[in-house]
């Protein structure tokens, strides 16, 4: 099978490596890639330049061009573009949710509207198209404030504080960028990521994870489109899939088919645990970015053959996945001055060994590996439990050199430490 890999950043190097070792897959290419993609995919691009994965037209053209006969489509802007359907269009099988169905994760407004009809629990929502709505939403929801970008923000569109100005200013920055603005309330408790690849119909989870958004340790700093992530959950109560698979997945998936909208690639489900039960915080239409670095490494299954039953509606006929035993962590090293003006163009080594992923990278004309993105590595561990894959993580972390890099340093800790509980508000 020949696969392409649409996107340039970790996530898509982290399906590269897992697809680079499936041997159903005689022919791998990634576009428009960076400089680690190129180490296992072939980079490929349009009339002579990287490819802009942002054009559907241009992403049916390039797959059409190489002769791919799956193609994989990392991130949401190209899903919510339409990509998936130009090359569904041209004849190709396609990985990845509608226009239509990618509206999950590019309205927020359209994903409350969808969980209420479909009975999944999630935050009370405020809709918001102006300053004087803002006002009364806050008004209603009380602090801690929760102000969303209604749109795509690549994970940094969210402010959670107790700072009712700095709510309103968050809230008015998104509007007179003519934005819209969601205020939810505030969902006490530990996060959960949870995958699953669906092919419209037949829903299959994967192995839920834990991203930790804020740039600096202890959660402080501010939102970022994450930091560092871990897998499996020691903490996570039993039966979470099945309940999460029943309450959520399951009915989004039916309710997206009973609107003509049938959504077939990955549902990626942001929960709470909170005081008060199971709470949906957000959807997404793709892989997430850092949980893809820990949940592919543990998945035994090969991966193409899973994303091809599910682009071509044969999910019901797959085997059940396999999982190998043991921990994955990862952990972002970004740019200085990421997320608000991250600074770029510096040089790196130590970023070719195992388990080191590229994200905002570059070669020069020279062939050097330089910094070209806010988050610039993901470098991922394993062990046979979360303090081995911790420790292995962070050894590969310090032989990175890139000036003034930043990471945290306590990714996973509090989970290694039992310090996360479920069913009231927790340290996670």
């Amino acid at each position: 099978m020949r696969v392409l890999v649409i996107g340039s950043g970790a996530r898509e190097h982290a399906l590269c490596v897992a697809l680079s070792s499936d041997p159903a897959v005689s022919a791998l290419a990634c576009a428009p890639g960076n400089a680690g993609t190129r180490a296992v995919a072939e980079q490929v691009g349009w009339a002579g330049k990287p490819l802009d994965a942002a054009d559907p037209d241009a992403v049916a053209r390039v797959a059409v061009d190489w002769g791919a006969e799956l193609v994989v489509i990392g991130p949401e802007v190209p899903l919510v573009a339409g990509a998936a359907d130009a090359v569904r269009d041209a004849g190709i099988a396609c990985f990845g949710p509608s226009a239509e169905a990618a509206q999950l994760e590019g309205s927020k407004s359209f994903a409350k509207h969808v969980m209420a009809a479909a009975g999944v629990p999630t935050a009370r929502s405020w809709p918001v198209g102006g300053p004087a709505e803002l006002e009364t939403a806050l008004d209603e929801s009380g602090a801690p404030y929760v102000v969303k970008d209604d749109g795509l923000a690549a994970g940094k569109g969210v402010l959670v504080t107790d700072d009712r100005d700095a709510a309103v200013a968050h809230g008015h920055r998104v509007l007179d960028a003519g934005g819209a603005v969601l205020v939810e309330e505030y969902l006490d408790g530990p996060e959960v990521s949870l995958f699953a690849v669906t092919d419209g119909t037949t829903v299959l989870p994967l192995l839920p994870a834990q991203d930790h958004k804020r740039r600096d340790d202890g959660d402080g700093g501010p939102n970022t489109g994450g930091m560092g992530a871990y897998a499996p959950l020691p903490w996570a109560p039993p039966g979470l899939v099945d309940e999460v698979l029943a309450t959520v997945l399951q009915p989004t998936v039916d309710e997206m088919a009973r609107r003509g909208e049938t959504f077939s690639g990955l549902l990626y489900a942001g929960l709470a645990l909170t005081s008060r039960g199971l709470r949906v915080v957000e959807f997404n239409a793709r892989f997430g970015d850092p949980e893809t670095q820990v949940v592919l490494p543990l998945l035994e299954t090969p991966l193409a053959g899973l994303l091809h039953a599910a682009a071509t509606g044969t999910l019901a006929e797959h085997p059940p996945l396999r999982w190998r035993t043991g921990a994955a962590v990862t952990v972002v090293v970004a740019a200085p001055g990421y997320p608000d003006s991250p600074r770029t163009g510096f040089p790196i080594t130590g970023a070719d060994g195992e388990g080191v992923l590229h994200a905002g990278t570059a070669l020069t004309a020279d062939g050097d590996v330089v910094s070209a993105g806010g988050r610039v590595l993901a470098v991922t561990g394993l062990g046979a439990d979360l303090a081995a894959a911790r420790q292995a993580a962070y050894e590969r972390v310090a032989g990175v050199r890139l000036a003034d890099a930043h990471w945290r340093t306590d990714i996973a800790l509090a989970a290694v430490e039992g310090r996360i509980t479920v069913g009231a508000e927790a340290d996670g």
